[in-house]
């Protein structure tokens, strides 16, 4: 990190675009006006700001400030509430760990879409464990983006279901600068704050911006019985987030054209300590006491530190943007939580906690559940609990630039976008366990101390190339693409007496996309197309796990006429081939060592679906308006064919199942009323149920999800220029859902949380 730091100082600093903008915005046809400063955050979104009909052709939402401002969530959750075609499983409450899927492709751990921040994927090791245990705070975004469809093949190496892109904030144009103090229910606590400015030199225009953001809260679950106990006694969390940015631009000739020249230096840290646990509830007790945590529970907690480094140098004009980053990402964390129970000891049951908590009442599972909840001490060695700490360091770093250049060809406006990516990233796992005594409902430490269970790497290089070209004919734009994957790997087992375990791995994809899109109006135009899916396999798996692969179609309408906003799609992904890894989220089974991280074939599955996204702004009075959206998702998913899995998210699957925790039916509705001076919005949003498993054979078999309606409400007061005050309500109605079965037990929404705020502006 040093040396990059070294080479990022010697070389100077600026403001970036983001490949996700720089890739995006050539598809509407419009060059980036690189001469004002102000339009710079233009080349880092997908979608430009005018009110002009979009022409790129796939599905595309971006979530701006103002947009982001309304409800002030830090729970990326939430905000995705009002993009079509999303589904999540919902953990904590707080977002902290998100799931997030597109289109039906699991949601665990976001791990099968593109997450990036700035246009750099910022997953921990997105090539070999991309599990994304590390996901941006959303309250320092200024902008999130999804992007789904056949653009998907700009972005890699996850190609199936899209890419996230979130924007943080850039340097301004002259000094300026916000405070922003927070207070809420649960013990919540945020205090925000960012200043910046820029100058005017002899040579060109130098700024900065510095952000910090730190959040806490003391969580809204209550541990039985923690009197005594040597660990915390909340469920909350403490984050922190610290940005800095400085930027040098200035104009240049080049081959006797004037170009702008910025360059830019990005540092970031962030860390978070949280008492979260993968223990829930049986369904009984969920229904009697839905907050409630398992004495277990306690030793519960996630401690990560992440550091940023990001270089950017970018050239351009009205027809040629050259946009060139180096980055590095590290990640460390430990996760101390409950793996299930000693297998050592006369009267020892292989019992996982996922078959223990959804079927409690037997008499051999009735002793693990009073061990696991206080009521009964540990008499006997195998009462004893494993607790595990999962220790795990990441790191991602490369070099990606990416051209855009507009010309004129045989008469047609040509519009080229390519790219190259020189990644590397790896993983080491130090993972080791610790058998407690549940001793008066406290968890007490044996004597005998840790054991290492799982001490490997994987690392992987890639190589990544993507070309598109969007040629417009008369009303029809044509966009025909291609992505490559160069993908070296490989992966060592390090525990004592394991060296001869390890495994090499080299691969080459290649993947298509064509679209179009065709106006009708000026108002209203059509679109369609089709790409490949692609998401690989890690380093540590065999030949036998292929990597999922998909075609994907869309077909689309899209209508604006400045007042009124609608795009709708249909969408059919047809996999070849669903893929899935075996997680602690995912499945207790997968405290298995010999499990953990297997990845697992589901061959044949269909998901077809419907986006509608519909937008207006009604003006009552002269001084009064009514903005108001609908957002809905309807998706159908089935396997193809009869497969019997170990895998507990499967088990004995018949064609015509369904892919668990994708929700069939979902709607967001907002409503609002703006004037100059305050702001109220109303969000409505409803979530159908969603099965916890797809065949039979598991312990979740045949259970799914609540379906169940949130309402949030907001308020934004603004006493001038320089002082606003906000007000929120999530979960108004104070309803409770059990939102998932995983990991290890019932789990419930967040409960009603008010919080109230005041801002700064100078």
């Amino acid at each position: 990190m040093k040396s990059l730091i070294t080479l990022s100082v010697l070389s100077a600093l600026s403001i970036a675009s983001s490949p996700v903008l720089a890739n995006q915005s050539e598809t509407n046809n419009e060059a980036p006006n690189s001469a004002e400063k102000s339009k710079n955050i233009e080349h880092i979104q997908i979608i430009g700001r005018d009110n002009k009909l979009r022409k790129e052709s796939g599905s595309a939402t971006l979530l701006d400030e103002l947009i982001l401002e309304k409800y002030e969530y830090d729970d990326i959750h939430r905000v995705l509430a009002n993009v079509p075609g999303v589904n999540i499983r919902q953990e904590d409450g707080y977002g902290l760990r998100p799931n997030i899927g597109f289109r039906g492709v699991t949601p665990e751990r976001s791990k099968k879409i593109n997450i990036l921040e700035d246009g750099v994927l910022i997953g921990p090791a997105p090539y070999s464990a991309p599990a994304a245990y590390y996901f941006p705070t959303v309250a320092r975004m200024t902008s999130v983006e999804v992007v789904k469809g056949p653009a998907a093949i700009k972005f890699g190496p996850n190609t199936v279901a899209g890419t996230l892109n979130m924007t943080t904030r850039a340097v301004p144009d002259s000094f300026e600068g916000q405070v922003e103090v927070g207070l809420g229910s649960n013990g919540y606590k945020k205090l925000h704050g960012h200043v910046g400015n820029s100058v005017s030199l002899d040579s060109g225009n130098l700024g900065f911006v510095i952000e910090a953001l730190h959040t806490q809260a003391d969580g809204f679950k209550d541990i039985d019985f923690v009197e005594n106990s040597l660990f915390e006694k909340d469920t909350g969390f403490d984050k922190n987030d610290v940005m800095a940015k400085v930027v040098f631009d200035h104009q240049i000739s080049l081959f006797n054209t004037n170009l702008e020249q910025s360059f830019e230096l990005k540092l970031a840290a962030a860390d978070e300590v949280s008492n979260e646990t993968y223990m829930g509830l049986t369904d009984t007790d969920f229904k009697e006491s839905p907050y409630r945590r398992y004495a277990a529970s306690q030793v519960g907690n996630m401690d990560w530190d992440h550091e940023q480094v990001q270089f950017t140098h970018r050239l351009s004009n009205d027809s040629l943007n050259v946009t060139t980053r180096l980055y590095n990402n590290t990640f460390e964390r430990a996760w101390r939580k409950v793996n299930g129970f000693n297998q050592i000891g006369n009267g020892a049951i292989d019992r996982t906690l996922q078959e223990i908590v959804a079927n409690p009442n037997t008499e051999v599972n009735q002793n693990y559940y009073q061990v696991l909840t206080g009521q009964k001490n540990s008499e006997e060695i195998y009462e004893q609990i494993v607790v595990g700490t999962n220790d795990r360091s990441y790191y991602s770093k490369g070099l990606q630039s990416d051209l855009k250049l507009s010309f004129e060809l045989a008469g047609f406006e040509n519009l080229i976008s390519t790219g190259i990516r020189f990644h590397k990233d790896r993983i080491d796992r130090d993972h080791f366990e610790q058998n407690y005594l549940m001793l008066d409902s406290v968890m007490t430490p044996d004597q005998i101390g840790t054991k290492f269970t799982t001490v490997d790497y994987e690392e992987t290089e890639a190589v990544s190339i993507y070309l598109a070209d969007t040629i417009q004919i008369d009303d029809l734009n044509i966009t025909i693409g291609g992505r490559g994957e160069i993908i070296d790997s490989r992966y060592q087992n390090e525990a004592e007496g394991k060296n001869t375990d390890w495994q090499e791995k080299e691969s080459k994809t290649w993947l298509y996309s064509a679209s179009a899109f065709y106006t009708l109006t000026s108002e209203l135009g059509i679109f369609g197309g089709v790409h490949e899916g692609f998401v690989p396999t890690s380093p540590k798996q065999n030949a036998e796990i292929k990597p999922e692969s998909s075609v994907n179609y869309e077909l689309g309408l899209r209508y604006n006429d400045q007042k009124t906003q609608l795009e709708t799609v249909l969408f059919f992904n047809d996999f070849d081939n669903l893929k899935e890894s075996c997680s602690f989220s995912t499945s207790a089974s997968c405290t298995n060592t010999a499990k953990l991280d297997q990845e697992y074939n589901g061959g044949e599955v269909d998901v077809t679906g419907l986006e509608f996204n519909l937008q207006r702004r009604e003006t009552l009075t002269s001084e009064l308006d009514l903005p108001w959206s609908v957002t809905y998702t309807r998706t159908h998913s089935e396997f193809k064919s009869d497969f019997a899995s170990d895998f507990e998210l499967w088990g004995d699957v018949s064609a015509g199942d369904s892919v668990p925790y994708l929700p069939e039916d979902q709607l967001t509705v907002n409503l609002g009323l703006e004037s100059n001076d305050w702001q109220l919005n109303l969000l409505v949003k409803y979530v159908g149920s969603m099965p916890e498993a797809a065949g039979d054979n598991v312990a979740l078999s045949g259970l799914e999800t609540d379906s169940y309606t949130v309402i949030d409400l907001s308020a934004n007061y603004y006493i001038n220029a320089n002082h606003t005050v906000y007000f929120k309500v999530d979960n108004i109605t104070d309803k409770v859902a059990l939102v998932s079965r995983r990991p290890f037990g019932a789990r419930p929404s967040k409960p009603q949380q008010a919080f109230i705020g005041y801002k700064y502006n100078f």
